[in-house]
Order: structure tokens, then sequence, then C-alpha cells
């Protein structure tokens, strides 16, 4: 059988360098390609990164789900240690908090781009 790496999880965008940019600051990682179509964002440390791919009839997402409406395709969960300090380093990079919260122990964000994101402890 063949081999399978995951490397990367593709996001769509209308601004995929804003998009980028904003995971690179978000998480601390290094721009690995930045072209107005296409961008890489890689962990030093290694491990899967995020790329975002420019879409030219974008939607995002509605969080939460509603019939009728784009809904979300994927969306990254992500572990913090410091839920309320991740919140405001997320929203001081560029993320807004969702209306709609769910559970007290996970914040959902909204990327530059419209997608959903979950920071949690």
């Amino acid at each position: 059988m063949a081999s399978f790496t995951v490397t990367h999880v593709n996001l769509g965008a209308a601004d995929p360098l804003r998009l980028g940019r904003f995971y690179a600051q978000l998480f601390g990682w290094r721009l690995e390609r930045e072209d107005p179509l296409f961008v890489v964002v890689t962990d030093p440390a290694g491990g899967v990164g995020v790329s975002c791919q420019y879409e030219q009839h974008h939607v995002p997402p509605t969080w939460p789900a509603r019939a009728g409406e784009q809904q979300m395709q994927l969306h990254l969960e992500v572990q913090v240690d410091d839920l309320s300090g991740a919140v405001a380093h997320a929203l001081a990079s560029g993320a807004t908090l969702a209306e709609f919260q769910p559970q007290e122990d996970v914040r959902v964000c909204l990327d530059p781009a419209g997608h959903p994101f979950c920071l949690y402890l």
C-alpha cells in the first residue's frame, strides 16, 4: 500500500495572503510561501501546516450552521494553555469572536475569511 502523509489543511479565501499572514501570526509559525493565489504556513516544529488558496467566489460559512446557507466544510481545533489569553491574541491577530458559543470551556472564533476555529483548554 502507498504511504500517505497529511502536510497541510487548505482553506479557501478571497485573500489568501491576508489569511496566511493571520495564521502565521496566530500560531507564531512562518510563511513558507507567499503568493497572491496560494500561501503556505508551516510549524517550525514540524507537523501539519495551514495553506490558503484563492477562491474567487469564496463565501464565508455560517456559524452556527443554518439550512440553506453556506455550510463549513471543516474547522480547526486548537488546544491552548490559557483560554482567555489565547482569545485575546486571536482577536489582536485579526479574528472575531463568534456570537454563538456552545460550550463554556471552548471559544469559537472566526478567521479573517470567516472560517470558524475553536480554542480550547
